[in-house]
């Protein structure tokens, strides 16, 4: 996977607009188990690398606690697998945060193996299952405003 770091995403205050959009691009024709695995796996990627991503905890009113969680929403948007390629290309050539899930990724539960696999194929030729694209919402719009819900 590829990641880049930034700044954490800041919720809008006041209906302003946020500074950070964040998407999940999935291959639509993944089986819906393999594409909920593939927007996981992403998720926990791009987390690892923006510190203070998460929200603060939250009580209900019961006075149960909640795990904070992303207060700028992150809609996952499906795409045919062959444009995941230039949609990553691009969103890096950007200068965005991109997180991606190569096919290897499905293929094993190990991840040295995993690594290996992605290690032997030039970049070219990777397949890949899901990108995540994080960066100035005009220009993450720009990259995915065409595609809808994955469904």
């Amino acid at each position: 996977m590829a990641a880049q770091a930034q700044a954490a995403p800041t919720a809008p205050e006041n209906g302003a607009t946020p500074t950070v959009r964040t998407v999940i691009v999935i291959d639509r024709d993944l089986p819906k188990g393999l594409a909920a695995n593939a927007a996981a796996v992403l998720a926990h990627g791009f987390g690892s690398h923006v510190p203070g991503l998460v929200g603060p905890d939250f009580d209900d009113a019961a006075g149960g606690s909640h795990t904070g969680l992303i207060p700028t929403g992150l809609p996952v948007l499906g795409a045919d697998a062959a444009d995941l390629p230039a949609l990553r290309g691009a969103a890096v050539e950007r200068g965005l945060v991109v997180v991606d899930l190569p096919a290897a990724g499905q293929q094993t539960t190990d991840y040295d193996e995993f690594r290996a696999a992605v290690g032997g194929v030039e970049a070219a030729e990777l397949r890949y299952l899901a990108v995540l694209v994080s960066g100035p919402p005009r220009t993450v719009r720009k990259l995915t405003g065409s595609l809808g819900l994955l469904r």
